[in-house]
């Protein structure tokens, strides 16, 4: 299974040849994971990478439930589907993202910039999707008042664990991508501040046992990220298509609005009033008054320094904008005028000289002898 083409044979194991064939090196070792579940001294080992653990099954009126916690044999699980998110973002650079680069003809800017937010569209759009379809079946949105009734939520539904699962391996995986990608270095540090934000709001929420209030703040943020990602590759296919990022830029404001929002509602209030007070690690209970606090000083502080950037992302485009405007008045005010050249004869227009009646003189033919 190649994901690139191969113009050039590199050593083995050198730098060059490890980003060509990353995808092939980790797709063989999914396969060997696999492999491991055919044998049945290995199956065991292998279940570890591919089934989320810690299941607990209980009787109740609609029968068995089994609900799932967390441990540290999640590690082996996130490390699996870390692999399958470096092959799936192989497979959507090589067979969607490249073949529309080679028709755009962007700069290398442009390219790079156009590749994460192809990769990040398809990511947002699937996770937006999936974090809507849980918080339908499992009734939060019909029923905000459950995001902090019961805490703590240490019990999951084997959907809401294997979506924090999997959002952790896909935040993980970004990491070595800038690696494989051979991001410009100017492009690293901004990178890396929204993936490490992801990672710690989303391990902070799953480690918590705050992964209700969680799942509803990753959907606002994904359908709001996904609506700038939009915007930005038509922007890149056409410079004129503009009015996407002001729908954007209303969904921004909107999104940090509810997150701050729902966050006091549930912690700072929810929480408080709760019989469950104290720290209590075997039972997953941290509602004491130190931890709420720090969670909502963490939120309050990404979502202000979150809007201080957009304020000053809108800024520089009005300023351009006027900038752009000022340039085409003078350049319409500043036209220069034609002067007509006249002689005794006439005047010339568009080197043609014309009489002062306005008729071109005609030169007279000489008889032939």
């Amino acid at each position: 299974m190649a994901f690139r083409r191969r113009n050039k044979s590199y050593p083995f194991f050198s730098q060059e040849f490890l980003i060509q064939n990353h995808a092939d090196i980790v797709f063989s070792l999914v396969i060997f994971i696999l492999i491991g579940l055919m044998f049945e001294a290995t199956a065991k080992t292998a279940i570890l990478f591919i089934q989320p653990q810690y299941n607990i099954t209980t009787l109740s009126l609609e029968g068995e439930v089994t609900t799932y916690h967390y441990g540290w044999k999640d590690c082996a699980t996130i490390l699996f589907y870390f692999f399958i998110a470096i092959i799936l973002h192989a497979v959507v650079q090589e067979y969607l993202l490249d073949k529309v680069n080679r028709r755009l003809h962007l700069s290398k800017s442009k390219n790079t910039k156009f590749n994460e937010s192809g990769q990040l569209c398809v990511f947002h759009l699937v996770s937006s999707v999936w974090s809507f379809y849980i918080l339908i079946t499992e009734g939060y949105l019909l029923h905000p008042s459950s995001l902090w009734e019961n805490y703590p939520h240490s019990h999951l539904r084997f959907q809401v664990k294997f979506f924090y699962l999997t959002q952790l391996a896909y935040w993980l995986h970004a990491l070595p991508e800038l690696y494989f990608q051979k991001v410009r270095k100017e492009e690293i540090p901004r990178q890396l501040q929204y993936i490490c934000l992801y990672l710690l709001h989303t391990s902070a929420a799953y480690l918590l046992n705050l992964n209700r209030v969680g799942l509803v703040l990753l959907f606002l943020q994904y359908v709001s990220e996904l609506g700038f990602h939009i915007a930005r590759l038509l922007y890149f296919t056409d410079e004129n298509h503009q009015k996407m990022f002001d729908l954007w830029a209303a969904s921004f404001v909107f999104t940090r609005m509810a997150t701050l929002t729902l966050m006091f509602l549930a912690v700072g209030f929810g929480l408080a009033r709760s019989e469950n007070q104290g720290l209590d690690l075997e039972m997953g209970n941290f509602n004491t008054v130190l931890i709420r606090m720090a969670v909502l000083l963490v939120v309050c502080l990404t979502q202000s320094w979150l809007l201080w950037k957009f304020i000053r992302f809108q800024l520089r485009r009005w300023r351009e904008f006027r900038h752009e405007q000022a340039v085409r008045k003078k350049a319409t005010t500043k036209q220069p005028l034609r002067q007509l050249k006249r002689d005794s004869l006439g005047h010339h227009e568009n080197g043609v000289l014309k009489a002062e009646n306005g008729l071109s003189p005609r030169t007279k033919k000489l008889k032939s002898p």
